[in-house]
């Protein structure tokens, strides 16, 4: 038994207080002339800055008083157990390599898990102004055209599609050669927008992301934004996703199909 009903009213309260007090503090660093980052890898370049480890202690303190009995997994701060039965994933910004070149497609991820995995997340554009929200009764934006329901794209043919990645390499040499085969199949093909290629499945604007190498925080978060939204993800083979690892996003079960049958010979 867990002290809180599966979803509330107070779990969506509480994101939204977390996606707010997020944006306030990422916001002035971005774009700063002064905005500088660590390197995270002694061979390669996996950055964070202090705008990610402030936006995560803010939030942080907002489930401290809030809903102290939760659990939290953060990318900066590791997990806190709790007590409760649920676990809050935060990606205080996915994205940071973007969000160091001043692109706007990073985001604030914010997923609240229990035992099944994600059933409420937020993916956050703070600069654009721009929140896509899916809970168990359906997904939702609001930005600067107001605000909507989310609907994923109807089905239609690989062939007809758009793809996106993150980095070219995708991961491994394996990992590349599985998201290059399908890609092959579709019609364009698109790199290095981060958690916000998921958000634009939910919105009904892309049919496909396939990624490799993904932490839990990374993907629970665009998993219940895009499930609320009619969407599918799971890892390569059909199973679960949201222990990270390889993860392929789709507008919908046909083409999520079609995808996974090329998918699995890799």
């Amino acid at each position: 038994m867990t002290d809180y009903t599966p979803f509330d009213a107070d779990i969506r309260r509480v994101a939204h207080l977390m996606a707010d007090a997020a944006r306030s503090v990422i916001l002035p660093f971005f774009r700063s002339a002064s905005l500088s980052a660590d390197n995270k890898l002694s061979d390669g370049f996996d950055p964070v800055t202090e705008a990610d480890r402030a936006a995560e202690r803010a939030m942080r303190e907002i489930l401290a008083r809030e809903r102290p009995k939760d659990g939290i997994l953060g990318e900066e701060y590791g997990e806190n157990a709790g007590t409760s039965g649920l676990t809050w994933v935060l990606d205080p910004i996915d994205g940071t390599r973007g969000f160091l070149s001043g692109t706007p497609t990073w985001g604030v991820l914010i997923a609240v898990s229990d035992a099944t995995g994600p059933f409420y997340g937020i993916i956050d554009q703070p600069y654009i102004g721009e929140r896509f929200e899916g809970a168990p009764d359906g997904a939702s934006m609001t930005g600067p055209h107001g605000a909507c329901m989310l609907s994923t794209m109807s089905a239609r043919d690989l062939s007809e599609a758009i793809i996106f990645t993150t980095f070219p390499e995708v991961g491994t040499s394996q990992d590349g050669a599985g998201f290059h085969a399908v890609a092959r199949k579709a019609r364009l093909t698109r790199y290095g927008m981060d958690c916000y290629a998921y958000a634009l499945v939910a919105a009904g604007q892309v049919d496909l992301v396939i990624e490799a190498g993904l932490n839990p925080y990374d993907i629970q978060g665009p998993i219940a934004v895009i499930q609320a939204a009619g969407g599918i993800v799971t890892d390569w083979q059909g199973g679960p996703a949201h222990a990270g690892g390889r993860a392929v996003a789709a507008a919908n079960r046909a083409i999520h199909a079609q995808a996974l049958a090329i998918l699995k010979e890799y």
